[in-house]
């Protein structure tokens, strides 16, 4: 993370912002839910990321189905009442080219911390009509949700499991300089 005095923090904007994941589904499908409530920003020097952090509200998964997001909730999985936010602050980011980075940093979910990457591409600043500045910006990334004590499985009838042990990372959006 950069700690010179020329670095702009830029919040994220929620309402053009997605926080999504996907993980397979008894082997045969995928599924894909989302958090609906977070927060966090870039670091940008000139035009070049510099750092990154995000809190996520992890009570707030939504996958289209409530009785699943329910069941997310619980013990079995996030825990939310004991573990209520998921986090990410990167601590290096290293630049690949063309604006894109790769990022690696601390996720915190479910009361475990672990070293992440995550591919980061970011359009440089602009100004809006309304005379902010911005920018906006993809990353993704994957983890394997057992490395964060979200063990809970099922052996469907072929075989598979009902939840994949890899859950993939997507976030795209826009954030504003503070």
């Amino acid at each position: 993370m950069a700690t010179a005095t020329n670095t702009t923090t830029f919040a994220v904007d929620q309402a053009h912002t997605d926080v999504e994941f996907s993980v397979r589904h008894m082997g045969i499908s995928t599924i894909r839910g989302r958090f609906t409530k977070f927060s966090g920003s870039l670091d940008v020097e000139g035009e070049r990321v510099v750092g990154a952090k995000a809190e996520i509200v992890a009570s707030s998964i939504h996958t289209k189905e409530e009785q699943r997001d329910q069941h997310l909730r619980s013990g079995d999985f996030f825990d939310v009442e004991k573990y209520p936010s998921i986090t990410f602050v990167a601590h290096e980011a290293s630049e690949m080219g063309q604006g894109r980075y790769r990022m690696v940093g601390e996720l915190s979910m479910h009361g475990v911390t672990k070293n992440v990457t995550m591919d980061l591409e970011a359009s440089r600043p602009i100004k809006d009509p309304s005379g902010a500045r911005r920018i906006g910006f993809s990353a993704e990334g994957s983890v394997d949700r057992r490395d964060f004590g979200l063990t809970w499985n099922a052996v469907v009838e072929a075989g598979g499991l009902m939840v994949g042990h890899e859950v993939k990372l997507h976030l795209s959006g826009e954030a504003t300089a503070e």
